[in-house]
């Protein structure tokens, strides 16, 4: 019986997620330990894991990091308070938000200083959705997904507009606005579209390869938006199964049974040493057979921020 792995391409690490780690890896290097960063850098285990062993520290709020320190903000973005609080405890900040995110930022505080009702379709809780609302949080109502949609009030009709999450389900999201749409019909979309062009690649990727595999197995942490988007995306596209793990070790054989095609992806924060990881451990059950299926082409690259790149420059 062949067996074989349809491998997504692309996946992994987007343009956001390696400047927001290279931020971290550089500052560390340039000014030495500790770095501070607050909140997760990116959402994954291993990635928090590695930068801590070599000096970082994450903390979850501002006030915990030592007065006059070096403090990271995180990939998913900040509130304008935040800014203020580093300011008061004359922290020197480096913004490692991703570009994508602060597009949205900008898309809000616009949208506020023209008094419109700001319809933010994201997760409860989630860092972007929290540092988003931040920016106007007298203008933005949080829409999490369809259902939600019956208890949005808004002043005025005639001036309201959806943004979303960067890292949200492509399709999901849809259905959030057409939802939004028939309760509010001039409803006025973002001036361009704000999930992010890796979080739609990478679940491009996964549709196809789902179409032919029995199980899709994504490589990426629990608390990562848009990897728990792809294993749902690819149980909707054919894959009888599909399960998010962190470490190839975390992959059961009983999920192999039967199984002659399986798919594999990973989620926009995972480094590829993982990916190659859970490859190892498919082959050692028989699955030696790796095609990578290329669905679309990044060439995306953020420059680092101003304020590492200037010191750089400085050595």
């Amino acid at each position: 019986m062949t067996r074989r792995v349809l491998l997504a391409k692309p996946r992994g690490y987007c343009a956001g997620v390696d400047r927001a780690v290279q931020t971290v890896e550089l500052a560390l290097e340039r000014y030495g330990a500790p770095i501070y960063v607050r909140k997760q850098i990116v959402h994954n285990v291993h990635v928090v894991k590695t930068l801590e062993e070599r000096g970082a520290v994450f903390v979850d709020e501002t006030e915990e990091v030592p007065e006059g320190a070096i403090v990271v903000f995180s990939a998913h973005g900040v509130a304008p308070v935040v800014h203020d609080e580093a300011k008061s405890l004359s922290l020197r900040t480096i913004d490692a938000t991703c570009p994508l995110v602060t597009k949205v930022h900008k898309e809000a505080k616009r949208f506020a200083s023209s008094d419109y009702d700001i319809l933010l379709i994201g997760h409860e809780g989630h860092e972007e959705v929290v540092g988003t609302s931040g920016e106007a949080p007298e203008h933005v109502q949080l829409v999490d997904g369809p259902g939600d949609v019956a208890n949005i009030t808004v002043r005025d009709p005639e001036k309201v507009v959806w943004l979303s999450q960067t890292t949200l389900s492509v399709d999901e999201t849809t259905a959030t606005v057409d939802a939004l749409r028939a309760r509010f019909p001039k409803l006025l979309d973002p001036p361009s579209d704000d999930i992010c062009y890796a979080t739609q690649n990478r679940q491009v990727a996964v549709k196809e390869i789902a179409a032919e595999s029995q199980l899709v197995i994504v490589v990426g942490s629990r608390n990562s938006s848009n990897s728990v988007r792809l294993v749902e995306v690819a149980k909707d596209h054919g894959a009888d199964a599909s399960y998010l793990i962190d470490y190839a070790e975390q992959i059961e054989p009983s999920w192999l049974d039967g199984v002659t095609t399986v798919g594999v992806t990973s989620g926009a924060s995972v480094p590829e040493e993982l990916v190659a990881g859970v490859l190892a451990r498919l082959a050692e059950h028989g699955f030696d057979e790796v095609e990578e299926v290329e669905s679309v082409r990044e060439r995306m690259v953020f420059a680092l921020p101003h304020e590492l790149r200037r010191d750089l420059r400085a050595v």
